[in-house]
């Protein structure tokens, strides 16, 4: 963050930011934002090129109220639509789950932490960066020894199959932590030494099967149905004696806390507005996107709080009253729609 030597003269800060990303429902622009509250439209994009957020005033922001030890920590990426964009930072081609293809974009990662109470937030971030000849798992591990180094102390990572490799779980037991991570299925594992099948070839119980991963060493691994597609996951626990006592009611627990990153995405993009920036200088972008996962985080404070129920009724519920009045004032002009032979119908 940058540091302020003296008293702020500017008309747009970050508070301001976040709360217009959040209100406004259709055209969070720049231009909007300065028309709302009566300032310049350079004071906005001052405020966006000035800042100098981090991924680290992101964890100091969003570990308040939480437990941060003995929680999940997980990881995923999405891309940011960006179909029309010519010479805007970070814009690349990267793949969709969404439009199940290769789309052009921003590509956003982040690790998502849900303490052992149920609340969660996102805890850091990358914006993957072609320049700096950095893969996804590169950035994956350099973020989760981040958040470590921290003082974050989660009892599991979990993430998809495109986070799965050797090292990165190679990577994670070494810092003594459990994981559970989807698994591509026609990964190599064993069951007896020396003879080698692919995961989906397994006869899976219920409560998972101990079979030795090629590259890595012993795992459990459980098999789900999504969609009636089979799903593979393996799980690793750093002690022995809680292999057992690891079933399938923990498995579905542990999965279920994983999907909270999915929702996370979602929310960023339909109620934070992430996605919606016309700024093409790569620190505008980067105050942008920081802005918006702070909106994300007070929004989930609320939430946790009882202050809202979801996060979607909140901007739902935010111009009822206006759009009662408007109605109220205006339809009283509208009588000749109602010829006055013809008693209105309660329909």
């Amino acid at each position: 963050m940058r540091v302020i030597s003296r008293p702020s003269t500017a008309r747009c800060t970050l508070a301001m930011y976040v709360s217009f990303l959040l209100g406004e429902p259709h055209s969070p622009t720049g231009n909007r934002l300065a028309e709302i509250m009566e300032i310049s439209h350079d004071s906005v994009n001052r405020f966006l090129l000035r800042e100098d957020y981090t991924p680290r005033d992101l964890f100091e922001e969003a570990c308040s109220g939480l437990n941060l030890k003995g929680g999940t920590i997980s990881v995923d990426d999405s891309v940011l639509d960006k179909p029309y964009s010519q010479l805007m930072a970070f814009v690349g081609h990267f793949w969709s789950g969404k439009h199940h293809g290769v789309v052009k974009g921003i590509n956003l990662i982040t690790l998502y932490y849900t303490d052992p109470h149920g609340h969660h937030q996102p805890l850091d971030y990358r914006i993957y960066d072609k320049a700096a000849n950095k893969t996804k798992n590169d950035y994956f591990q350099e973020m989760l020894a981040e958040v470590l180094a921290w003082g974050l102390q989660p009892a599991f990572v979990t993430g998809d199959s495109w986070y799965s490799s050797a090292a990165n779980l190679k990577m994670i037991k070494n810092h003594h932590r459990g994981f559970l991570f989807a698994l591509e299925s026609n990964r190599r594992v064993s069951v007896e030494k020396g003879q080698w099948l692919q995961v989906q070839q397994l006869a899976i119980p219920e409560d998972g099967s101990l079979v030795y991963l090629r590259g890595f060493g012993t795992v459990k691994v459980f098999r789900e149905w999504l969609k009636n597609q089979p799903h593979h996951y393996a799980l690793y626990q750093p002690n022995d004696e809680d292999w057992v006592a690891f079933d399938r009611p923990a498995f579905l627990k542990l999965h279920d806390q994983h999907w909270q990153i999915e929702q996370y995405h979602r929310t960023l993009k339909q109620v934070c507005h992430i996605e919606h920036f016309q700024v093409r200088q790569p620190t505008a972008i980067r105050n942008h996107l920081f802005a918006a996962i702070c909106g994300y985080v007070q929004l989930q404070r609320l939430q946790a709080t009882d202050v809202i129920r979801n996060c979607y009724r909140l901007q739902r519920e935010l111009f009822n009253e206006v759009i009662a009045t408007f109605i109220q004032a205006f339809a009283p002009n509208l009588g000749h729609l109602n010829p006055q032979f013809q008693p209105p119908v309660n329909a």
